[in-house]
């Protein structure tokens, strides 16, 4: 009788507070949502929504952001040094920021399947298109080098520029973050909790991460946006196709010695979320046309400590291209 009780009194309180977890996402959600709405246009591709920001004039270029990011990244600070010569896209990639999944099915809790980065690419360049641009640059930064290079396997590009690209499978496991919360109760129990409970100070903590060596920029958190990565689903879809990355490489790596685009690939030496001798050096080597720059004392986001070598990089391959 004793043990009864016990178990009734836990299940009312894990319900109670299972309840209030749920009410406190949803109510956070909103929140995040209204200080931090779309600011480019929403592409409707059969049911599925795609935000990408448009900005400028000349050759298309399109602007692919990392992991649990969103196009806000770019157009904080970056994309403005650019507007003046090219007609930059940046995007949402699928399930973040404000853009759908590549599937319905892939939403909700009670899953561990994810989009694949050629899946992403499919989509972002149906959406591209839609907007005018046929034969873009694409830029592709952490975990959208993956879709970038996968682009440039399976979509019309006039050349790739990778900036501390996730493109390669790396030796050993995964960070036990993405291994824990890709899972299936990992994901599920994850998201509203994150949702409802990580605050500024946890999130601002791992934007540090990021950015260091390099302080993160004052504005940047606000800019960019940052917010929008504690929603539920958005944490869910990150985690996901975080874990699932590794497989896809396996196979995207095996088809890169037939791509004869121009490509360029940035990384930074202090870079320790993706290590440019794992990733950089090697896809370069790959590659029949890439040319490697490496960024001394640069960590994981180039583009946002030290834009202008990022700049020049996108400079150099339009006139490799044919654009300039």
């Amino acid at each position: 009788m004793i043990l009864a009780k016990v178990l009734l009194a836990f299940c009312v309180i894990a319900l109670g507070f299972g309840g209030l977890t749920v009410y406190r996402a949803s109510e956070r959600e909103r929140s995040i949502e209204a200080s931090y709405p779309p600011v480019g246009q929403i592409v409707e591709l059969e049911g599925r929504s795609v935000h990408v920001v448009v900005e400028g004039t000349g050759p298309d270029l399109v602007l692919i952001h990392g992991a649990g990011g969103n196009a806000m990244d770019f157009t904080y600070m970056f994309t403005e040094e650019l507007t003046d010569r090219y007609r930059v896209f940046a995007v949402d990639r699928p399930g973040l920021g404000y853009t759908d999944r590549v599937h319905p099915d892939l939403n909700g809790a009670f899953t561990t399947q994810a989009e694949t980065p050629i899946e992403q690419a499919r989509l972002l360049a149906e959406a591209t298109r839609k907007l005018g641009a046929e034969n873009p640059i694409v830029l592709g930064h952490s975990y959208g080098g993956a879709v970038a290079m996968a682009w440039a396997l399976e979509e019309p590009a006039a050349g790739v520029v990778i900036v501390s690209g996730a493109t390669m499978p790396w030796p050993g496991p995964l960070r036990r973050y993405y291994r824990v919360f890709g899972s299936l109760i990992g994901g599920a129990l994850g998201g509203p909790l994150v949702a409802a409970y990580v605050g500024e100070d946890r999130t601002r903590a791992a934007l540090d991460g990021v950015f260091e060596p390099a302080p993160v920029d004052p504005g940047y958190y606000e800019g960019a946006a940052v917010p929008l990565a504690v929603r539920s689903e958005t944490f869910r879809a990150n985690a996901r196709q975080v874990k699932s990355l590794r497989p896809n490489l396996v196979e995207m790596s095996s088809r890169y010695p037939s791509m004869t685009l121009p490509v360029e690939v940035l990384h930074g030496t202090a870079d320790t979320t993706v290590r440019p001798e794992v990733h950089a050096e090697p896809l370069v080597e790959t590659l029949p046309n890439a040319r490697l720059t490496l960024l001394d004392g640069i960590g994981h986001s180039p583009h946002n400590v030290a834009p202008k070598p990022v700049i020049e990089a996108i400079d150099r391959l339009a006139k490799r291209a044919g654009l300039r």
